[in-house]
């Protein structure tokens, strides 16, 4: 088992689950998803980024197989990121061990790097809440409320708070404040999206940015979206996977398939002659091998 233990959280690899835990003072939305248990087969690839103070340890996940990932769509800060893990400078050795170690398990288990049309990690817990700027929006796997507070424009207030069930949301969108310009979380029914700027729209949060605590919204997002069927399979499409078809999952050879085997050493061999592989991944990889044979 590969482990590395930083203030920033821990990580902990057993050739089938990497199991993140996030560090006391980790940013709002890594302490709200707490323990994430990401499958090997969900996973693309891992490096270890070096830098003066230590580096950062990145796990990639294969397209669409992360709601959290799905709904941020790329805007998530590093320190927001829960697959990103902060090393102190006397780890960097312990790092690049973990990385091999997830490394070797891919290449033994042929996990593709290609996206997956469903999601494989279960995303948020429930019921979820999150916000800032005008109001807070909350989600209990049925029903999505949003309240407001006194900041928030008459036009939405004039109503009171909003409520609607699943059934009339067609899709959820997050975006972070950035620079001078205010994020939101916006809801669109399934009627048609409104034309009316977030300040003003009963479906929308306005994110101001004046909080890490805002970004928590983008938890509610994603709990609406992996919940939405027709939002699943734009998800997928978005990340190149086809749609409607399920996507191919990792075989390995079954123990005594000779000619199987044999095919896998000599692929093995081709990656390392090509330089794909290492000295010592192939190695480790021809072992595993020859231990099924």
């Amino acid at each position: 088992m590969a482990e590395i233990i930083q203030r920033d959280g821990t990580w902990t690899f057993d050739g089938d689950t990497v199991r993140i835990v996030p560090g006391g003072k980790a940013h709002p939305v890594r302490q709200e998803l707490g323990e994430i248990a990401v499958p090997v087969r969900a996973v693309a690839g891992v490096s270890f980024e070096p830098d003066r103070k230590g580096g950062r340890l990145r796990l990639r996940l294969r397209g669409g197989a992360c709601p959290v990932l799905r709904a941020a769509d790329g805007r998530l800060k590093d320190g927001a990121d829960p697959y990103a893990l902060t090393v102190e400078k006397d780890r960097t050795g312990v790092a690049e061990y973990f990385v091999d170690e997830v490394r070797n398990a891919l290449l033994i288990e042929q996990v593709p790097d290609g996206p997956v049309d469903r999601f494989l990690l279960p995303g948020p817990s429930l019921p979820v809440s999150g916000g800032g700027g005008d109001g807070t929006a909350s989600f209990d796997g049925e029903t999505v409320r949003l309240t407001w507070n006194w900041k928030t424009e008459e036009s939405k207030t004039s109503a009171g708070p909003s409520s609607f069930p699943l059934s009339r949301i067609a899709g959820v969108r997050w975006l972070p404040s950035i620079g001078l310009e205010n994020g939101y979380l916006r809801f669109e029914p399934v009627d048609g999206p409104s034309s009316a700027p977030p300040k003003y729209d009963p479906y929308s949060l306005e994110l101001w940015g004046m909080s890490k605590k805002e970004y928590i919204a983008v938890l509610v997002a994603a709990a609406v979206l992996m919940r939405l069927p027709g939002a699943r399979a734009a998800a997928a499409a978005a990340d190149g996977a086809p749609p409607l078809a399920k996507a191919a999952e990792p075989v390995a050879p079954p123990a005594g398939d000779h000619d199987a085997l044999l095919r896998r050493l000599r692929e093995l061999d081709e990656l390392h002659r090509a330089g794909v592989l290492t000295g010592e991944e192939f190695s480790t990889a021809k072992q595993a091998v020859l231990g099924s044979m």
